[in-house]
């Protein structure tokens, strides 16, 4: 694609989102990468910078929307050989394009006239940038493309899943209904049926992590890095704070959360009348049963346009949303060989995301879907930011957006739950996000503990986890299902083979999600343009600026955590 700068801007900027049947994106090759990379280096030996770097935006903008369609098309199936091969050839020449890039940023870095790049791009860009500069080197090359491989592997693996359960094949997303219902007897066969699939695939599991560490690790020392913690946070572009501040997190969690969640299952045991609350009662929050979605795929889908339009009177989320419903942007529904879990990408150069998701007839629909929906409207409000860096902000402040408008749905979600279970659906999904603090944190500590130490055999990494999860999630007791038991749980967790050092980002959003929450329940038109702000400041600033000028408190602060809990306990009535 040969689009200036300019014609792409214009095209992000109109209103009108593409059929995405009718989305195409040139397959580039090494030779047209380096056609073009060549022009930017003319570019600056010639002295305008400023065109330069315009074109260095729109190459990357290219290649960033053929790599997404690719990689989106593999997740749809990942039984389709095509889109295999698709996936590998584009995890081949992903290090070559970051060579390039790496290589630009560096010789922009380089330039005297800091202050000039700084007010082009702005500071925060360039900070993004000296973090980039630090986490590529042509030698690591190899291993990016073996990670990007093996971490296709882990998913292909699981998508692959065939569980025979109550007279049916499910994979692992078909089997969450059964895990959450009513019948004991029943959520204890599926959890076995789980583990089962785990246990014998565990070998697998284990050596495909081991080689990720390894290989991990020897790409940071490659670096110059002790180990890969501080690679990771680089690679995850945090710049305004490090693994300190995020241990110094965890104790809060562990100080304020831990015993909530500790209190809230023993209430659920004294009103079941049961010994003992175990590992597969856990996902029945609502002693009723877990409130479920108001009906199928697509009433869901049909009704959401309401639920949108009730929020915003402006009209501006449903008719966005509809455009996306309309044109081919959502992939919902659960099927054999899809990828599991959930996920928004986007196509720069149209300037439309898309939205990915499992539904399994159960309250996760309506949490993956207002989910994803608020990852999808903050990238849709930043379209027309000038620069590549700024579409997305870190991850940490992304999952604001997203977890931020499953509460501010909150007085509309009627739309999509069962009949009469709204409020009961709004206090589980409070349950469940609090439930989500220590579970998450341990995820975190559990990968600074392997990355210090990578070269764990696979017995120490399990009783690693088994020791996390009895300090963070003291209360679960696995009874009979020997697996997770001995610690195999984290093998479920997608994010520790595929996104090290991600997962802690969700708990830090969703403090500042909880505190959205509160601001709704005193002004909902005020915290909801709040919100709008937020995401159309993409990923304009660092995560505490963001979080500091929508008028949140940073997770880091001494006192929000315990604030935010000690309201929740009051909506609980604890």
């Amino acid at each position: 694609m040969d689009a200036s700068a300019g014609e792409w801007q214009n095209y992000a900027m109109t209103k009108t989102i593409p059929p995405f049947s009718e989305l195409s994106f040139p397959r580039p090759d090494e030779q047209s990468l380096k056609a073009r990379y060549d022009a930017i280096a003319s570019l600056l030996d010639a002295g305008d910078r400023v065109e330069a770097l315009h074109a260095f935006d729109a190459v990357r903008r290219e290649y960033e929307s053929w790599a997404s369609h690719v990689h989106l098309q593999f997740s749809r199936n990942t039984q389709d050989e095509a889109a295999k091969a698709d996936r590998d050839y584009a995890d081949r020449l992903s290090p070559v394009a970051t060579d390039h890039e790496v290589t630009v940023k560096k010789r922009l870095l380089a330039d005297p006239d800091r202050e000039g790049l700084e007010a082009i791009v702005t500071p925060h860009v360039v900070r993004l940038w000296e973090s980039d500069t630090t986490t590529f080197d042509p030698r690591i090359s190899t291993d990016l493309e073996e990670e990007a491989r093996l971490a296709g592997e882990y998913t292909a693996l699981l998508a692959a899943a065939k569980i025979p359960f109550d007279g049916k094949t499910l994979n692992l997303s078909g089997l969450v209904p059964y895990l959450q219902g009513m019948d004991r007897d029943v959520r204890h066969a599926a959890e076995a049926a789980r583990w089962a699939f785990f246990e014998e695939n565990g070998a697998e599991l284990d050596a495909l992590y081991g080689k990720l560490v390894a290989l991990r690790d020897r790409m940071a020392k490659t670096l110059g890095f002790e180990n890969y913690i501080e690679l990771g946070y680089r690679r995850m572009r945090r710049t305004d704070y490090g693994p300190e501040q995020v241990a110094a997190f965890r104790e809060k969690i562990l100080a304020y959360v831990t015993p909530l969640i500790s209190s809230l299952v023993e209430r659920r045991r004294l009103k079941m009348g049961w010994d003992k609350v175990m590992a597969w009662d856990e996902a029945l929050i609502d002693l009723q049963g877990n409130p479920g979605p108001a009906g199928d795929h697509d009433l869901l889908v049909a009704r959401a346009e309401g639920m949108f339009r009730d929020l915003d009177p402006s009209g501006e989320m449903a008719d966005f949303y509809a455009q996306m419903r309309d044109q081919g942007y959502l992939d919902l529904k659960n099927r054999e060989g899809k990828a599991g879990g959930g996920f928004c990408t986007s196509f720069p150069t149209v300037g439309t995301p898309y939205i990915f998701a499992n539904f399994n007839g159960t309250h996760n629909d309506i949490g993956v879907f207002t989910h994803e929906m608020g990852h999808a409207f903050q990238n849709w409000k930043s379209r027309d930011l000038p620069w590549i860096d700024q579409l997305w902000p870190t991850m940490e402040a992304a999952e604001i957006h997203s977890m931020g408008l499953e509460f501010l749905t909150w007085p509309q979600i009627g739309a999509l739950v069962e009949d009469g279970a709204a409020d009961r659906y709004r206090r589980m999904h409070l349950i469940d996000a609090l439930s989500f603090f220590p579970y998450g944190v341990c995820v975190d500590h559990f990968q600074h503990e392997v990355y210090a130490r990578p070269e764990m055999t696979p017995e120490e990494r399990h009783q690693t986890w088994q020791r996390l999860e009895k300090l963070y999630m003291p209360w679960r007791d696995w009874g009979d299902l020997a697996y997770p038991a001995k610690g195999g749980r984290w093998q479920a967790q997608l994010h520790i083979y595929r996104l090290p050092f991600y997962y802690i980002d969700y708990a830090l959003a969703q403090c500042c999600a909880l505190q959205l929450w509160l601001g709704s329940r005193l002004d909902r038109e005020g915290t909801l343009e709040t919100y709008r702000r937020l995401c159309a400041e993409g990923g304009s600033k660092p995560f505490a600026q963001l979080v500091s000028e929508a008028g949140l408190t940073s997770p880091f602060e001494a006192d929000v955590l315990a604030e935010v809990v000690h309201e929740a306990e009051q909506v609980l009535a604890l």
